[in-house]
């Protein structure tokens, strides 16, 4: 049996991990969750890293060396290859995307199944002033992604820089612009500049064969599993295939500033916009409310941002079919907690667990709708 270890939180209290254990059980079950994966860093570094639960049909459990789809926490991981970039002079974060390149962007002959065709554009003007810090700060003004959208082609719903609204597709024009400018893949550029340096050998934005031996199946709420997607192409926001073990470590290196400096940090951890919106997505997130004020609730450079006592922090959640994940850190203390899981319940448990791992009481969770499943039970009762 592993020894206990002693979990500092922002508020100056400690938990034992032997607490946080049987915590976890306990909300695992109450809430009918496959597999959860947690991280909490102390002092700038990993201290405390486990897994519960099954990974997949076999019932192997899970583990932290074991293949789980990253969602968008694909695109937090992107930002510092951009910041990288922009340390290399290779890109500014202010110079219109479409100048870098010889001819219109609509102009090219797409490479890739859709991701790369962007000749819906050349009706549409103001894609010229799309910048990398909007594509970055989620201001670009195309919609999540072009599926969104009743004629499922790519738009600008608003002038780029004026509003924040959540977009993959803004995060994959930066990427396809990058590889047009550098002449080299999205995966190539993350194994020269992030997943080399850090010897991260289990993460990548396409399905590598190795990953065959090893993999976590995500599962719907009534615990079934989804079919694994290992065909897709790869895409800065949402296609990272990783590890706990490797999220982890490229977690603890932007804390301690191992891939980009102090400074690149703090401008990639700068308010860029504030948020007011009821919530991220959804109708509701084109409401404004003052709910979020007390934190600041602002986006950076790829990743959210939160005002708390303890000074800023810089979060970012993974979603998608059968896997949700969350990681916010908190850089002056050095103190923060990765979750992931292979559920579709896992949001529901996600305010209790960052309560109890580093008492994080600033996460806004309604924005985010981790609805809490106590709650949750109630609202499906009432129906």
């Amino acid at each position: 049996m592993a020894q206990a270890v002693t979990l500092k939180r922002i508020d100056g209290t400690v938990i034992s991990s032997d607490v946080l254990e049987k915590e976890v059980d306990l909300l695992m079950s109450q809430a009918q969750v496959k597999g959860l994966e947690i991280a909490v860093f102390n002092d700038h570094q990993v201290v405390y890293k486990k897994s519960f639960g099954i990974g997949n049909d076999a019932l192997k459990p899970l583990h932290p060396a074991m293949n789980i789809y990253g969602a968008s926490l694909s695109k937090n991981l992107f930002a510092v290859l951009a910041m990288k970039l922009v340390e290399e002079g290779l890109l500014n974060l202010d110079k219109p995307l479409q100048e870098y390149l010889p001819k219109p962007i609509y102009d090219y002959t797409p490479q890739k199944k859709w991701q790369d065709d962007y000749r819906a554009l050349r009706t549409e003007s103001l894609y010229k002033n799309i910048t990398a810090r909007m594509c970055l700060d989620h201001t670009t003004g195309f919609p999540n992604w072009r599926w969104d959208n009743p004629d499922q082609k790519l738009n600008i719903a608003f002038p780029p820089g004026s509003r924040y609204s959540y977009s993959g597709e803004g995060m994959v024009y930066l990427q396809t612009v990058l590889e047009k400018i550098t002449g080299k893949s999205l995966e190539q550029l993350m194994q020269e500049k992030i997943f080399g340096p850090l010897r991260l050998k289990n993460s990548a934005y396409t399905w590598l064969p190795h990953f065959e031996a090893d993999y976590a199946l995500g599962y719907n709420k009534e615990g079934k599993s989804y079919e694994k997607d290992k065909d897709n192409e790869a895409r800065a926001a949402s296609t990272l295939e990783t590890t706990l073990d490797d999220y982890a470590i490229f977690l603890e290196a932007v804390l301690q500033n191992k891939l980009i400096s102090r400074e690149s940090r703090d401008q990639m951890f700068s308010p860029q916009i504030r948020l007011r919106s009821v919530s991220q997505f959804g109708p509701m997130s084109r409401q404004d409310t003052s709910a979020n004020d007390a934190i600041s609730l602002s986006y950076g450079l790829g990743w959210g941002l939160l005002k708390s006592p303890q000074g800023w922090a810089a979060f970012k959640e993974g979603h998608g079919d059968g896997f949700q994940h969350y990681c916010i850190i908190f850089p002056d203390s050095g103190t923060g907690m990765l979750i992931m899981s292979n559920s579709d319940n896992a949001e529901s448990i996600f305010k209790k667990l960052l309560e109890l791992g580093i008492a994080d009481q600033y996460t806004p969770w309604k924005w985010q709708n981790y609805i809490p499943y106590q709650v949750s039970r109630v609202y499906s009762m009432l129906k």
